[in-house]
């Protein structure tokens, strides 16, 4: 009986080698209750499968507390268990691919649906709509668009594990089974601090991607495989499914631990705070997550959506403001005056030599394009904007008059800015020089504090429910079209205490710390985080350039 009951186990034992592995070998020995039998019959494989927080097998803290490598599983030990693929496929196909494309995807998505949803196949039929025909080259979602969407969906758990391992000094190897790597390197890497990202790559053909995914050459992940382990002779691997012993990588691995269905059920997302990097730039027009329901209600909100904008825009270029604000409030487009609705008096600095007014200057931070807009509203006075660059479709529609437009060239932005100043004109100026989404304030340029005895810092606040107005990498022609089609939006103006910057004029203070002190001023009234992080790097981050115009551009808009 003995013997018989010997044999049965050798038996199960290999079977499980052959379905994990596809090999006869012995498995990896299990520290589970439904094994326990297995494992105290047959002596333990060098490769340990660990119940993750079990009491019967070491914790995964002191494996970690010495550099090892550490190979985590993306898709079940990173991110929520309850994180569906369908919306970054969905983000793909809109942001990169255009309506059409995340029209096809929707339509589709019944059919995904029975597949599985998060299937191989499943998978593999999102991936071919979403790229087929994009070019490689300018594919720039997965570092610009994707990253704030996975930090929301990232496990606290997870996250955890990875911190643990980079404290030891060990390396973090990610590795992706169902997404393309392309979709997920930028964010590992980036925010998360992957030394290594492992995944199925999207075949490329003359430049375009073709659709399909192809596991990675053997040779390359053999490679990869001695690059990883390095001068460690082992590693350490995190799962939230045995699906990941199938991958090669795992076979690296001296110990496994597998986080159990009912572990993963109770595992919380990381709290902003907790970011390892702060998510400050991010590009996209979706201020929403692409869910299946919430992408029909887009579709099904945009015809309405535009022909409703269209009347917000005849409204807000043809009313006065006092008759518009209401009109355009009961469709949804409101703005508030913030601290009990008091504007400052427009008495500027003192006058010249001849008794006339100079102009006032409003400092304000820069959330959109109609920021200039929002603060005429505020005060029921024209004001003169300044901007670095302006598409004609904007300042076509835009209800307060052409404007400025600077060539970021020091000295003539400065004659250029004092002489609306001496004309009496009321200027608005956001010295970030580029707009920012997220709760920070990028660095201030410090030339308005040059040109003025004091300034009127001006705290702007966006909220949309549908379009972001701004981009990157897209049209700006069409920001202010995306603002307008919103369902609902919101503009919340602050103005605050002047801010005397004689002492700039007078030599007594470095126009960069007067900048620095406006800046931290107007993030304390906002809530804000203050940065040294500016335009460029804000471009080479999501678009891959400096954010600067050709000079053909900068020379028409100077003539202008």
């Amino acid at each position: 009986m003995a013997k018989k009951q010997k044999l049965s186990q050798r038996l199960f034992s290999a079977l499980l080698s052959f379905l994990l592995h596809g090999r006869s070998t012995r498995p990896p020995a299990v520290s589970s209750r439904t094994t326990a039998a297995a494992v105290t019959a047959s002596p333990p494989h060098p490769s340990t499968l660990h119940n993750h927080h079990s009491s019967s097998c070491p914790p995964m803290e002191d494996k970690l507390t010495v550099p090892r490598t550490l190979i985590l599983d993306v898709d079940t030990g990173l991110l929520l268990p309850s994180s569906s693929l369908f919306p970054y496929f969905m983000l793909v196909a809109l942001e990169a691919g255009g309506y059409v494309r995340g029209m096809v995807l929707l339509l589709l998505y019944p059919i995904i649906f029975c597949m599985g949803g998060d299937s191989d196949a499943a998978v593999r039929v999102m991936a071919m709509v979403a790229f087929c025909g994009l070019r490689a080259s300018r594919f720039r979602a997965g570092c610009a668009v994707l990253p704030k969407w996975f930090m929301e969906d990232v496990a606290a758990e997870g996250f955890e594990t990875m911190r643990m391992s980079g404290a030891a000094g060990g390396r973090r190897v990610c590795v992706t089974r169902r997404l393309p790597r392309v979709m997920v390197e930028g964010f590992l890497s980036e925010y998360l601090g992957a030394e290594a990202v492992v995944g199925r790559e999207m075949k490329v053909l003359w430049g375009f991607y073709t659709g399909l995914m192809v596991e990675e050459d053997e040779v390359v992940l053999e490679e990869k495989k001695k690059k990883i382990m390095g001068e460690c002779g082992d590693a350490v691997g995190f799962c939230g499914s045995p699906e990941f012993l199938r991958h090669p990588l795992s076979r690296c691995c001296k110990d496994i631990y597998l986080v159990t269905r009912e572990g993963r059920a109770t595992w919380q997302a990381l709290p902003r705070s907790k970011y390892p990097k702060a998510v400050v730039f991010h590009d996209g027009r979706l201020a929403f997550l692409p869910t299946a329901g919430s992408t029909l209600a887009m579709f099904m909100w945009l015809p309405f959506g535009i022909s409703l904008g269209a009347a917000r825009l005849v409204v807000a270029l043809t009313v006065p403001y006092r008759y518009s604000t209401p009109i355009l409030a009961a469709t949804g487009m409101s703005w508030r005056l913030k601290d009990g609705g008091e504007r400052p008096p427009l008495q500027g600095a003192d006058g010249d030599e001849r008794g006339r007014r100079r102009g006032q200057m409003f400092v304000c931070n820069h959330r959109t394009l109609i920021d200039p807009v929002y603060v005429s509203v505020a005060l029921d006075r024209q004001v003169r904007a300044v901007s670095y660059s302006l598409s004609r479709l904007s300042e076509l529609i835009s209800p307060i008059g052409r404007t400025v437009r600077l060539t970021r060239d020091r000295d003539a932005d400065g004659r250029a800015m004092a002489r609306l100043l001496e004309r009496g004109d009321l200027v608005v100026v956001c010295p970030e020089g580029t707009t920012c989404r997220e709760p920070y304030l990028l660095r201030f340029s410090p030339l308005f504090a040059e040109l003025s005895d004091d300034v009127v810092p001006v705290g702007i606040a966006v909220e949309t429910a549908m379009f972001y107005p701004t981009t990157a990498g897209g049209l700006k022609c069409l920001d202010s079209l995306y603002y307008i089609v919103n369902p609902r939006m919101c503009y919340t103006v602050q103005f605050l205490e002047r801010v005397s910057t004689a002492a700039v004029r007078e030599g007594k203070m470095p126009s960069a710390d007067m900048a620095n002190l406006v800046q931290k001023t107007m993030g304390d009234a906002l809530g804000y985080s203050c940065t040294m992080l500016s335009r460029k790097d804000k471009y080479r981050m999501l678009a891959g350039n400096d954010g600067k115009c050709s000079s053909a551009a900068a020379s028409r808009n100077h003539s202008s």
